[in-house]
């Protein structure tokens, strides 16, 4: 019998799920709002920043006005996870051999089931989160688009 190569698809896309993360999910909603359609290099250190209380993240809601913005917090707690997953995510992009520079990050977050704490006393808050990479479709205008 003749043996046949199969060839190995390479992947267009880098995913990661990060599930039962404990973090509120209107923190992670802010701050896939954040992420999303940004440089996978350019977000670490943002988010490192947050965690040094260096920059705020935009929120909804009646919060305090932070500098430069109308409203934000600082979600640490939060920013720590999401390095974790933008981490894993560039390193699923490395081994898939994807051009960082050719993709954007594409966010989501969902509510995940919420346990009791010990003794029923309360609940945890928990989300699933679902990050991305996604080839960026920008275009170079023209100087007859620029003009119109």
């Amino acid at each position: 019998m003749a043996e046949e190569k199969t060839k190995i698809e390479k992947k267009k896309t880098a995913i990661v799920n990060g599930k039962d993360l404990p973090v509120g999910l209107k923190h992670a909603i802010a701050l896939c709002n954040f992420i999303r359609g940004k440089d996978i290099d350019t977000v670490i250190p943002m988010l490192e920043e947050v965690t040094r209380l260096k920059r705020a993240i935009p929120m909804r809601g009646e919060i305090p006005h932070r500098h430069g913005m109308m409203s934000g917090r600082y979600p640490v707690k939060g920013s720590k996870e999401f390095i974790i997953l933008l981490k894993s995510l560039k390193s699923n992009a490395i081994v898939n051999e994807l051009e960082l520079e050719k993709y954007i990050i594409a966010c989501s977050s969902n509510l995940a089931s919420r346990p009791y704490k010990r003794f029923g006393q309360g609940r945890v808050k928990r989300c699933h989160v679902t990050i991305q990479l996604i080839e960026s479709t920008k275009k170079k205008k023209t100087k007859k688009e620029i003009k119109k």
